[in-house]
């Protein structure tokens, strides 16, 4: 990947210079310049929207992630890092997954780009990727750990902290992130301030509304524990609410097969906290769920499904898919499966 992304970006730099003196020309108000905002993932894109809500400087926004490609895979194509390096306005996630993200901002054409990292405007707030009991970890981790052992040039209090990434699934975080938004684009287009600040108080209003919802939800549940036969990218949303969980996986992880001991143990759980749901996240095959279910005493839980945003596609935005709504049916998903 730094190969074929280090060739881009010289691609690209040529063309850059190239069109340099045209971009900056651009950037005159009086040669009516858009406003371009480049965001890398669903949510940011909806937050986006909100938050320009008419739109009165019309700008464009973009989101990169639009096919379906999960954001732990995704990799720019030439025309992504032409967008971001000429764009006023760039947010996105960080942490692990977007680690190429650096190498373009470095070789920007636009040095006047307002840049907002997720992570890093979350500050304090961020939590560390945890890996609970029972949960499959994958092999790498184990064989990179024999081999730091062996190693003598670094110590173990040095190894960098991999937070997890899926902070959109907060809506106390959500609420944060558009704050942040609403006062890039006011940076970006102060003309147009006051709208911006107003747009976004009315979505955190939303947001606030929605939030009180889920607590009242989860005061009212009957259980307080959820059993994933997944990935869990829902840290953030559990412990907002106090909640407890098991999964087969962290958030992050690659892999999609379950081992023997894992599926015992997630159906033992089962049985011994009388759950009667077991969750999966969008894109699933659904097959170790199935697999934990028919594992259980009773092989009648119900298969559940939350959707953590991260294939939201395109299409699925002009079908009038918003994070609200997204936000709300993973509520309805929540209130069933903790009856």
């Amino acid at each position: 990947m730094k190969k074929i992304l280090s060739f881009l970006l010289a691609v690209i730099l040529t063309a850059g210079c190239l069109s340099a003196c045209s971009f900056e020309s651009s950037k005159n108000p009086a040669q009516d310049h858009k406003i371009q905002i480049v965001t890398t993932i669903f949510p940011e894109y909806d937050w986006t929207m909100n938050v320009l809500g008419d739109n009165p400087a019309q700008a464009e926004v973009t989101m990169l992630l639009d096919k379906g490609v999960d954001l732990h895979s995704f990799q720019p194509t030439a025309e992504d890092i032409l967008k971001i390096s000429t764009c006023d306005l760039f947010i996105y996630v960080g942490g692990e997954s977007d680690e190429w993200v650096e190498d373009v901002l470095q070789e920007a054409v636009n040095k006047d780009m307002v840049v907002i990292n997720l992570l890093d405007a979350l500050g304090d707030s961020l939590k560390e990727e945890e890996v609970v009991e029972g949960m499959q970890q994958e092999e790498h981790d184990h064989e990179a750990g024999e081999d730091h052992h062996e190693g003598d040039s670094h110590d173990e209090d040095e190894e960098e902290i991999e937070y997890d990434e899926h902070v959109w699934l907060s809506l106390r975080n959500a609420a944060v992130l558009v704050e942040s938004i609403s006062q890039a684009i006011q940076t970006v287009d102060p003309q147009n301030a006051a709208a911006y600040e107003s747009n976004a108080d009315s979505y955190k209003e939303k947001l606030s509304a929605l939030d009180a919802e889920y607590t009242k939800a989860v005061a009212n549940a009957s259980a307080s524990t959820l059993l994933f036969g997944d990935r869990f990218p829902f840290r953030y949303l559990v412990d907002d609410y106090g909640l407890s969980y098991y999964a087969a996986f962290v958030g992050c992880s690659a892999e999609t097969e379950a081992d023997f001991e894992t599926i015992v143990f997630l159906a033992k759980k089962v049985d011994e906290l009388s759950l009667h749901t077991v969750l999966t996240i969008e894109g699933s095959d659904h097959r170790i769920a199935e697999t934990i279910v028919q594992n259980t005493r009773t092989k009648d839980q119900q298969i559940l499904t939350m959707d953590s945003m991260q294939s939201v596609m395109a299409k699925d935005v002009a079908n009038g898919a918003t994070y609200l709504q997204i936000m709300e049916k993973n509520l309805t998903v929540l209130k069933d499966a903790l009856k």
